[in-house]
């Protein structure tokens, strides 16, 4: 069931009940009402016709003359307290058919209302010149009867005119309040990947619809720039790829032209083998990039000290390069293990720590890289320094970009993927990289995490 249907059937409910819970109230007011004033009406003529018959003498023949000749009046009649009848209107017909516990009920409670089929009955006591008379009477409403049910026929004829009314508008309000969802609809049919930059219309922008299509084409704008970036990505990953497979593939073909020496051939193998290290180095990267792309509810975590982590990370930097040298220090003496534990990922911990030993051996003279620990009351930081060329300062706003390589590019090799997995990792693990240099002096990177 759409949205626009349930509402409209929803409305059309509430509007139903309330409005019949409105016309049973009238009903009931109405009905007790005119029940009320007939019963006093009844009481009042009844005592008028005991007067004509007890003061004015009027004989009773004439007053049943009167009741025989007029239309749906009430029957009267008039006992003593010895329940001796004293008049009566019609006798042969006794609507009320009076019984010795009825007229002891009379006498005890001094009035009874009753029903009697349609008509209402009364008995009351009524005192007359110091004698006590039992008078009772009933007669139906007929002209109240038709007003009530002229009144219940109205209501019902209202009732269902008000709710095909409300059907229609509340059909036609719903439709016209949720015309901007269905704009929405149409809008984003018309997106696909290849027109992303298209955006829902956003209406007025204060209510609820114009806050799903606000969020919705936030999302859009994430999309598209996450697009655009993986377009880059495959780009850039396509450009590094076709460079050392095209320098092994020309250095083959050469090989194979012509007889070589030894020499010559074991040059070859040295430069194919080079470049392949470069794709295995190329390879590794772009896989730990993707690592570092997942969902955090996708990678596991647990608690690690960041002297291990670094002590491993120096141990696996130095490991595959003997001349580079990582020294690691503590700023202030650390008593508290909880201090200088986080909750992490080994493996891509470990990845990010290397790559910011390496590069800082990398572009030194001396290959040397020095990290500082510094423990605060929320983080650990970790400084990671070196001496070496520095970084232009134009270029920095940059260098966490995957596959940017800047004008030091010259000084070392690398594929433009370290700094911008490293920053995705310390992001991962809701952290903050910074970042200063200056040129020919040196560069500091800070890497802040929450510890346990």
């Amino acid at each position: 069931m759409k949205i626009r249907l349930r509402l409209t059937l929803l409305f059309t409910f509430l509007f139903a009940a309330i409005l019949l819970a409105f016309a049973l109230i009238i009903n009931f007011s109405y009905s007790e009402n005119r029940e009320e004033k007939f019963y006093k009406r009844l009481q009042q003529r009844a005592i008028t016709q005991a007067n004509l018959l007890l003061d004015a003498g009027v004989h009773p023949s004439v007053l049943q003359l009167i009741y025989r000749n007029a239309l749906n009046e009430e029957e009267v009649a008039v006992f003593d307290t010895a329940f001796n009848l004293i008049y009566h209107d019609g006798p042969d017909i006794d609507k009320v058919k009076e019984t010795p516990q009825m007229m002891n009920n009379i006498l005890h409670k001094g009035e009874i209302r009753f029903h009697i089929n349609r008509e209402q009955a009364v008995g009351f006591l009524y005192h007359h010149k110091g004698k006590t008379y039992i008078i009772t009477a009933a007669a139906a409403d007929e002209w109240g009867l038709r007003k009530l049910q002229n009144l219940q026929n109205t209501l019902i004829v209202g009732f269902i005119a008000s709710i095909i009314l409300t059907l229609v508008a509340g059909r036609f309000f719903s439709k016209k309040a949720l015309s901007p969802v269905s704009d929405m609809i149409e809008k984003v049919e018309d997106i696909t990947a290849t027109n992303l930059h298209l955006r829902v219309p956003e209406g007025n922008g204060k209510d609820e619809i114009a806050e799903l299509a606000i969020t919705f084409n936030h999302m859009l704008n994430r999309l598209e720039n996450s697009f655009e970036a993986q377009k880059q990505f495959v780009s850039n990953i396509s450009h590094e790829l076709r460079t050392p497979l095209a320098t092994i593939i020309t250095e083959l073909e050469l090989s194979t032209i012509k007889p070589r020496t030894a020499e010559d051939y074991k040059a070859t193998i040295a430069l194919a083998l080079a470049d392949a290290r470069k794709l295995a180095r190329l390879s590794n990267d772009l896989l730990d990039f993707a690592k570092a792309s997942y969902d955090q509810a996708e990678i596991t975590f647990k608690p690690l000290r960041v002297d291990e982590l670094l002590l491993d990370a120096r141990m696996q930097v130095i490991k595959a390069n003997s001349n580079y040298q990582v020294s690691i220090e503590f700023k202030e003496e650390i008593e508290n293990d909880e201090l200088i534990t986080l909750n992490g990922n080994e493996y891509l911990l470990k990845v990010a720590f290397a790559n910011l030993m390496e590069n800082g051996c990398k572009f030194s003279s001396n290959h040397q890289c020095k990290v500082t620990i510094h423990s605060t009351g929320k983080n650990i930081t970790a400084h990671f320094s070196d001496t070496g060329i520095g970084i232009d300062l134009n270029e920095l706003p940059h260098i966490f970009k995957a596959f940017y390589r800047g004008s030091n590019k010259t000084h070392a090799q690398g594929n433009g993927i370290g700094l911008s997995l490293t920053e995705r990792i310390i992001k991962l693990h809701n952290g903050h990289i910074a970042v200063q240099s200056q040129l020919q002096k040196g560069t500091v990177f800070a890497v802040q995490l929450p510890h346990l």
